[in-house]
């Protein structure tokens, strides 16, 4: 889903943390599925996940931490490069399956219908897991028909990015409503002539329309859960709000960032004062942005005061096909249900951990940077769970929207049109095959 940069701990935090576990008691008191004693071999679990290069060192870090705090269990990490459809087929073929699975939440509701996965319901209560540890949301993504079905290892939301620098020069403050976006947009950007050299603000990503929906009081699906509900005034409030961006203010130009040639990040280079980004962007921009001086503060509010933002994220899940349901949960619990490991695995990959207790160290509460996003974390929705929503954003709403921002169609066309392909979209995906 994303790339993900990573640091390189020191051998006195990775020492200390892995000394906080305290699981090397109770695990030692653990017998395995089918009765393994402590005299035999560990069980062995297959983790697959398709995270490589800096990625796979993280995962490898947590497995190698996890293997050094018991002798009962042996998590091997098995990169896997097309890794739904090698987990599809071993789930419908009867084949070999991996005992836990690094899973995109948002694909949940798309197939816990399948019957691949095992719920963990009964091991939150047998182990006293409390669900209000965890975002609900994220939990809500990771369910299905009353099931929960994993736990999530990382959450993250859009937040405004800022160029300190850009805005300094142009007399204006870090915006909180789309009317001061819009007038820091305005100031901030610089034309030379009929080529743009510095955009106020990207508008580059327009499949964030959900996150400007949500800032208009709307929401993209109606209260069924079965339909679109965009095509009114609050999607029209969206792309007029674009509209005026792009074709009265020109702040931004279509193509603007492609256009800096291959590898250049507008942002890091400059030639960008604002837009819309996650917290994966924060160590990239502290290690390439040399020059650059930076601020984050939470999405400003629509027309109304309403907030928004797109919850999204990454967790585990059991496969039903686990011979090693058990341990495998063992290692779930572990990861991402205990304070001391989610926090060295947000340490080791720079992301902020499902786990709320481990927020509460001084690596997030002393950060400023890491703020913006706590803060955004507490309102951001996650998408619509229904099995064909991705689908219907995908195929029926982003290629309209493309239109409408190149000026081929008009904002009333684009809803209209989306309204009808994406309606017929849900309708067909509705039923999980």
């Amino acid at each position: 889903m994303k790339k993900w940069a990573s640091i390189v701990l020191t051998a006195f935090m990775a020492v200390s943390l892995l000394a906080g576990c305290g699981s090397k008691e109770t695990d030692s008191n653990t017998t395995a599925k089918g009765g393994a004693s402590s005299s035999d071999k560990p069980v062995e679990l297959a983790f697959w996940g398709d995270w490589a290069g800096e990625g796979q060192k993280q995962f490898e870090t947590m497995v190698d931490a996890f293997n050094k705090s018991q002798n009962k269990i042996h998590v091997k990490y098995v990169l896997q490069q097309d890794m739904i459809t090698k987990f599809m087929t071993t789930a419908t073929s009867g084949g070999e399956s991996p005992d836990l699975v690094f899973w995109d939440r948002w694909r949940t509701s798309l197939y816990a219908p399948k019957n691949v996965f095992h719920p963990i319901d009964e091991f939150m209560e047998q182990d006293k897991i409390n669900k209000d540890d965890f975002y609900g949301e994220a939990l809500k993504e990771l369910s299905y028909d009353g099931k929960l079905y994993g736990l999530p290892l990382t959450v993250d939301a859009r937040a405004l990015f800022y160029n300190k620098k850009i805005l300094d020069a142009a007399g204006v403050k870090p915006p909180t409503n789309w009317d001061e976006l819009e007038q820091a947009a305005i100031k901030t950007t610089k034309w030379n002539g009929s080529k743009l050299e510095v955009a106020g603000f990207s508008l580059a990503d327009n499949g964030l329309f959900n996150m400007y929906l949500q800032q208009t009081g709307g929401q993209m699906l109606d209260e069924t859960g079965t339909k679109t509900n965009f095509n009114n005034e609050k999607g029209l409030e969206v792309l007029n709000f674009w509209d005026r961006l792009l074709n009265k203010d020109k702040v931004y130009k279509i193509g603007f960032e492609q256009g800096l040639g291959e590898g250049t990040d507008a942002f890091v280079t400059g030639k960008l004062a604002m837009q819309y980004t996650g917290p994966w962007m924060l160590s990239t921009y502290k290690k390439y942005g040399k020059d650059l001086d930076f601020g984050v503060v939470t999405p400003p509010v629509g027309p109304n005061g309403d907030k928004g933002s797109v919850m999204g994220g990454l967790g585990l899940v059991i496969p039903e096909g686990s011979k090693h349901q058990k341990e495998a949960w063992e290692f779930m619990k572990w990861w991402a249900a205990n304070k001391d490991n989610a926090l060295l695995w947000a340490k080791t990959s720079l992301n902020i951990p499902g786990f709320k207790p481990a927020i509460e160290d001084p690596f997030f509460q002393n950060d400023p940077l890491w703020k913006p996003f706590l803060d955004t974390l507490e309102f951001a929705k996650i998408r619509a769970q229904h099995p064909g929503y991705s689908v219907m954003e995908d195929d029926g709403l982003i290629p309209n929207l493309q239109l409408f921002q190149q000026n081929k169609m008009s904002a009333e066309e684009a809803l209209a049109k989306s309204q009808q392909r994406g309606d017929q979209l849900l309708q067909d995906n509705a039923a999980v095959k």
